[in-house]
């Protein structure tokens, strides 16, 4: 029993043995082997199994994907005295981890090398040029449907763009790249994730587009009342027209039914001349006398010819 017990001891230090050797590295991996402190070997940078002296030998894990660095935001003046407010990312790797294990040592040194030279590298970009340059990359025409592009222009010109964000970004990487490389890291890349007035800037640009705004809107208001006098003018022009059409229309029409009129009563009254005078007559009784009418008038009078039993014979 006593042997066995020894077996079973010498089992088990023989497996914990070969457990303390054996380490792993996977793809989005690499490490690096320590001694005493001390980097011994090439760092593993391959996937695969691993041996090293157990208890003696340790093993540091440094990812091998894309990294990500936040800057903090801040304050930056431009070259034309406006400050914005600079909000930048940053996409890094770390390509030799053995010089990133002697230098920075891990993720959280590797993090604070990147703001004590990215932020200084973004400040002296956003500083030696224009706001413009900063806000855009070209000098595409904006897509403004308020007003037109050369109203705009007139109103609040943004200058020319020279340079642009894409090449300032480029700039920041580019300056920022040899500094980064005594570390082992790579940066891949460098955005402007928020560009932004200062709350003192941003209240008076407020104002101003504001004002902007309310000029164009009065332009549209005089340009559409300038239209509208004319619509009103063109559509009293027209009625005037037409009214006028209708008018010398209708004369003519009046106008023909009078000849017709008169010609169909000259015809009717020349058959019977006496007929005509006599219901003329009586017409005119009828408009002219009534219960209340009191007349004195001659006996020879032409107007009660009728009256007083006109026969037709003198």
């Amino acid at each position: 029993m006593k042997f066995k017990g020894i077996i079973y001891g010498v089992i088990i230090i023989i497996i914990f043995f070969l457990l303390g050797a054996v380490y792993v590295v996977d793809e989005t991996e690499q490490v690096v082997v320590t001694r005493f402190g001390e980097a011994i070997g090439k760092p593993k940078i391959t996937p695969g199994l691993y041996f090293k002296l157990p208890m003696i030998d340790t093993t540091t894990y440094f990812p091998k994907n894309l990294l990500e660095w936040d800057g903090d935001p801040g304050q930056i003046p431009t070259l034309d005295k406006t400050f914005i407010w600079v909000d930048t990312f940053a996409r890094w790797k770390i390509v030799d981890p053995l010089k990133f294990f002697e230098t920075v040592n891990n993720v959280y040194g590797a993090l604070g090398r990147l703001d004590d030279i990215i932020d200084p590298a973004v400040r002296n970009f956003i500083t030696s040029y224009p706001l413009i340059e900063t806000v855009r990359m070209t000098n595409r025409e904006l897509d403004i449907r308020e007003a037109g592009i050369d109203d705009i222009k007139e109103i609040s010109p943004l200058g020319e763009v020279k340079t642009g964000r894409a090449e300032i970004t480029k700039g920041i990487m580019d300056q920022a790249q040899p500094k980064l490389a005594k570390f082992g890291i790579e940066l891949v890349d460098v955005k402007i994730k928020r560009l932004n007035y200062v709350e003192e800037v941003r209240r008076s640009v407020y104002q101003r587009m504001i004002a902007e705004r309310k000029q164009i809107a009065e332009k549209f208001r005089s340009e559409g009342r300038g239209e509208a006098r004319k619509i009103e003018g063109d559509r009293e022009k027209e009625m005037k027209r037409i009214t006028s059409g209708a008018y010398r229309k209708a004369q003519e029409i009046k106008g023909k039914a009078d000849a017709v009129a008169t010609k169909v009563y000259a015809q009717a009254y020349g058959q019977d001349p006496d007929f005509y005078s006599f219901i003329n007559t009586l017409e005119i009784y009828k408009k002219t006398l009534d219960k209340d009418s009191t007349l004195i008038l001659s006996t020879d009078s032409e107007f009660f010819k009728y009256l007083k039993g006109y026969t037709g014979k003198k």
